[in-house]
């Protein structure tokens, strides 16, 4: 059997015990029993059926779907899939345990339970409070972020190939000393050649023909909405979505239909959270007020942000992703039973411990997605396909660690006096842009660019646009980043990029030959 025959059964398999394939047997059966005529012809009239009421197309966009979440497994028998590099497995089974030990300090030495169920006087408080989340403010000055961007980084910056002898280390001028197979900028150039200006976008001014433009785009993008093709939608997205249509689009984009099962399951998990406390409640809540409610463009949102954080808390569906990720979901054990395996359980329940500035992967949805159910929808869709990947340790092409290599790689290319300059005064490029890699760019570029951003993430379903991002930036402020002499200098001049065209100047990294 080869590999795709093993890959077609497993897809079979797992089409057979998903949501889809009830409704389709529902369907067919209904086809079934308004059929009359020559039985022999009924597979033809199913087919037919099915293919008229779209039934067909749903499905060649969950097979779409499934093939884009592939992973190509590193060894035959699979015991590597998740990571495939033994130095890179330790490290984050390492950088998972601090994690552990960090939230484990905090709970005993303020006494608080990782989780508790609620008394009913609470309990009904917050349903009551539900829609002014924000407007309760605990004391939380005790409590702390369990890790930011700057202490992630510093664990990334320990990470040594032990294969790779001491002298070859001296020809990486980054601070990351990985030799791991990035992208150059030729072959960027190549896989993003509908962002170059041969091609109108969607967000840059062009004159007196803008409007002809815009007016195209929003016709043809109703086309595409209408055909329900996922593979469509995504090479439309490449040059941009008009912010009217960006809502249906990006459902389309991620095949994401919200069903009355969906909702359902929405409610319940808004029923835990009325239930039970738990201690990354606590975080998500002090993130929330030092990220979000601290933004102009995102404070309105605070409530919505909050919701969602906290169901996608206890949503055990993302459990999932870690099929695909190098990391391991945490674990704690029930009070009274440490140590006993049996009693072990994932906490919190969707395997996530948020870090300082995770919700703001959740603020930039607000501006498109009205419906909160949507709008939590959207976001564990979102995150489980791109954004897990930039906390975790792997080498995975996708991951922080390759994309913070690719960075620096491209840096240097394109800008090695710049480089080496910032790399003499101890500044190194990585240490000012890691932050913006971390988060998606969410707070740090103004809202429309930064959607704009996302389109192309999503259509290109690659991380890959954010570090081509920060090499443009870099190169953009290249003459003030010049003539400084310091570090703190470097991040004065790199403190403001709200005032950033995002497709300019990416379509300059892109075109200018360098």
């Amino acid at each position: 059997m080869t590999d795709m025959d093993d890959f077609t059964l497993r897809l079979t398999n797992e089409l057979r015990v998903s949501p889809l394939y009830n409704e389709l047997k529902s369907k067919a059966k209904e086809l079934v029993c308004r059929t009359s005529g020559d039985v022999s012809q009924l597979k033809m009239n199913i087919h037919e059926g099915l293919a008229k009421s779209g039934w067909k197309r749903s499905l060649q966009n969950e097979v779409y779907c499934r093939l884009l979440e592939r992973v190509d497994a590193a060894s035959q028998n699979g015991v590597h899939i998740k990571e495939p590099l033994a130095y890179i497995r330790r490290a984050q089974a390492s950088w998972e345990k601090r994690i552990l030990k960090s939230l484990n300090s905090m709970c005993t030495e303020m006494s608080v339970p990782l989780a508790r169920k609620r008394p009913i006087p609470e309990q009904k408080e917050i349903r009551s409070n539900w829609n002014e989340l924000g407007v309760d403010e605990p004391d939380l000055s005790s409590f702390r972020p369990v890790y930011g961007p700057k202490d992630f980084l510093d664990m990334l910056t320990l990470l040594k190939n032990p294969n790779l002898a001491s002298e070859q280390l001296c020809n990486f001028w980054g601070l990351l000393q990985l030799p791991l197979p990035v992208k150059s900028l030729q072959q960027l150039r190549q896989e993003f050649c509908e962002m170059t200006p041969q091609w109108s976008q969607v967000g840059v001014d062009g004159g007196s023909h803008t409007d002809i433009f815009d007016a195209e785009r929003v016709g043809l993008g109703q086309k595409v909405m209408a055909a329900d093709n996922i593979a469509l939608c995504q090479q439309y997205s490449r040059r941009g979505i008009p912010p009217s249509l960006r809502m249906q689009l990006w459902l389309q984009n991620v095949g994401l239909r919200i069903t009355d099962s969906d909702r359902l399951r929405y409610d319940q998990l808004k029923m835990h959270v009325f239930k039970h406390d738990l201690l990354v409640d606590k975080l998500i809540y002090k993130d929330v007020k030092l990220t979000a409610t601290n933004d102009d463009q995102y404070f309105v949102f605070e409530d919505f942000i909050h919701q969602v954080l906290l169901l996608f808390s206890r949503d055990t569906e993302v459990l999932k992703h870690f099929a695909r990720s190098s990391a391991t979901p945490p674990k704690s054990y029930i009070r009274g039973m440490p140590g006993v395996s049996d009693y072990a359980v994932v906490y919190p329940p969707n395997g996530i411990i948020p870090f300082h500035g995770f919700s703001m992967y959740v603020a930039p949805l607000c501006f498109v997605f009205e419906d909160p159910v949507t709008l939590y929808y959207i976001f564990r869709e979102i995150y489980t396909r791109h954004f897990f990947r930039l906390h975790t340790i792997s080498s995975h092409p996708q991951g922080i660690v390759s994309l913070s290599v690719l960075f620096e790689s491209l840096l240097q290319a394109c800008q090695p006096q710049l480089f080496y300059h910032l790399r003499q005064m101890g500044a190194q490029p990585l240490r000012i842009a890691f932050k913006w890699l971390m988060r998606a760019f969410s707070g740090y570029l103004a809202s429309d660019q930064l959607l704009l951003l996302w389109d192309r993430v999503l259509a290109y379903n690659s991380l890959e646009p954010l570090a081509v991002l920060a090499v443009a930036i870099f190169a953009f402020r290249r003459v003030n980043l010049l003539e400084t002499s310091s570090y703190a200098a470097v991040e004065a001049v790199m403190a403001d990029i709200t005032t950033f065209r995002v497709i300019p100047i990416l379509q300059a990294i892109l075109l200018t030959e360098h």
